[in-house]
């Protein structure tokens, strides 16, 4: 169930969940511009363009259609001068959530709490009492 919240453009109140994030009012609007870049986008003249020009030839917010292509609603593969920023570091990428140079870097840390995992749980199991049996009785 959602949570009651203040949408983040006009700040009315609405009922926030995981799909929506904003009112009701601002969702029309945000349509309303996702058919301005989508119909700017099917000529196939601008098929060429980068983000900055859709910014300036549509007027829609790079940042709503960076929302857009988040979504999967603009398909960038026959697009290809558009891209958008990897979400560690920023550098231009066309498919995923990192570029490959943070993915390899997020990779190596991964590994390495695995491996100081492994030798912290060997530490621990060596560290675990021996018995040993003794005989009371003489032989």
């Amino acid at each position: 169930m959602g949570e009651l919240a203040n949408c983040p453009k006009c700040n009315a109140l609405f009922l926030k969940t995981k799909l929506q994030t904003v009112c009701q009012a601002c969702i029309k609007e945000e349509e309303k511009s996702f058919e301005t870049v989508y119909k700017f986008l099917r000529k196939q003249e601008n098929r060429q363009s980068t983000l900055s020009r859709i910014t300036e030839e549509t007027g829609v917010e790079e940042e709503l259609i960076l929302k857009f292509i988040r979504q999967k609603r603009i398909q960038i593969t026959h697009l290809p001068n558009l891209a958008y920023p990897c979400e560690r570091c920023g550098t231009s990428i066309r498919e995923g959530k990192f570029c490959k140079a943070c993915q390899s870097d997020i990779k190596g840390q991964i590994d390495h709490l695995n491996q100081e995992s492994a030798l912290e749980t060997e530490r621990e199991n060596s560290k675990k009492d021996t018995y040993y049996a003794y005989n009371t009785k003489n032989s």
